[in-house]
């Protein structure tokens, strides 16, 4: 019998059980991560984060990224393991993000879980890493069904999607351009902040007032769709002119105009499409939904038209094998085959696919 019958053969068994152990891996950019799952409970979620070593170059450098996920993964696995109170014997799959992401760092986490599934003989699950981040909410908050709206925020993606069902997601709106996140960062290298952007704005803009204009794209349309490269240019052109004409940049009020004019246009377009869909559920994903300034308006707004807003606790919305383990749980209750040994990573992967 070839390596991907047996995987089905074994998923087929499991899938009327509530007690799955996931193993699961997500290598996407410059977090070497692993967790265990048993269910919807979560058993360990090891983070070895590459933060400080791209912080001097301002930025993820994809070749340093991929030799750290290659120098970390081993030891992140066994830490995973030893933190749950498991060996491999006690885990039922293997699920790893193949897409998308930087592509020499998704090898790496994509080869090490086809080679221990294959070892091991346990069924492989690759994951759309953004489905993960949609997924990370089962965790926080098991009893959550959709359908519901989500706000996917993150380094690369700004997206409202309609989750219809656990396997079936529509699109209402997506940026055209830069993500959020991308942008956090552009702009945080303008005001001579340190990687990453989101986190070091967000402090700043709290010893600041948004007393700076900045344009609102799509401004009178009636469109769900965001676009932050106007926003991000407008900020750059501010900080020069204000250069060539030798004033004083007040990096505060800056950082917090930036941060109220990008929290709101998320806001706005989601809860709009929600109360245009009659939709009475929202949840945030992704890593710039760790913004405080974020939740407070997602929770305000939403409050006034009586939508409910759920999101992860912190951990689980930066990169995490959590919620690879999630989106694994919920493939496998949902039908999904294995996914052969000649899974390959996928940079470009959409959320939809």
């Amino acid at each position: 019998m070839s390596y991907i019958e047996n995987a089905n053969l074994k998923l087929d068994a499991m899938r009327d059980r509530d007690d799955i152990v996931v193993l699961a891996i997500e290598s996407s950019c410059d977090e070497t991560a692993v967790a265990i799952t048993k269910g919807r409970q979560l058993l360990s979620n090891i983070i070895a984060s590459q933060i400080e070593i791209h912080k001097r170059y301002g930025g993820v450098v994809p070749e340093i990224a991929s030799r750290n996920h290659t120098l970390a993964i081993n030891n992140t696995v066994k830490e995973a393991l030893d933190k749950a109170g498991m060996t491999l014997d006690d885990v039922d799959c293997i699920a790893v993000t193949y897409g998308a992401g930087l592509l020499g760092a998704l090898i790496v986490g994509v080869s090490y879980a086809k080679a221990l599934a294959y070892a091991t003989g346990k069924p492989l699950i690759g994951v759309n890493h953004i489905k993960g981040h949609i997924a990370a909410n089962y965790l926080a908050k098991p009893d959550l069904e959709p359908p519901y709206l989500c706000l996917i925020a993150s380094g690369g993606h700004t997206t409202i999607a309609y989750v219809k069902s656990l396997t079936e997601i529509e699109i209402k709106g997506a940026t055209q351009d830069d993500a959020c996140g991308e942008a956090f960062d552009k702009v945080a290298r303008v005001l001579d902040l340190p990687y990453p952007g989101g986190p070091q704005i967000e402090k700043l803009a709290k010893e600041g007032k948004p007393t700076i204009d900045l344009p609102t794209p799509y401004k009178d349309k009636d469109t769900y769709d965001f676009s932050y490269s106007g926003i991000k240019t407008a900020v750059i052109n501010y900080a020069h002119k204000c250069q060539q004409k030798g004033e004083q940049l007040n990096r505060a009020d800056l950082a917090c105009s930036f941060q109220e004019k990008v929290t709101d246009i998320m806001v706005n377009n989601t809860i709009r499409c929600a109360v245009d869909m009659g939709v009475d559920t929202v949840v945030i994903a992704g890593g710039v939904g760790a913004n405080s300034v974020l939740r407070a308006k997602m929770q305000q707004r939403a409050q006034s038209h009586n939508i409910q807003v759920f999101y992860p606790p912190l951990v689980l919305c930066t990169d995490n094998g959590a919620m690879i383990a999630s989106q694994a749980y919920n493939m496998i209750k949902t039908g999904a085959k294995a996914s052969d040994i000649d899974l390959d990573a996928n940079a470009s992967l959409k959320v939809w696919e």
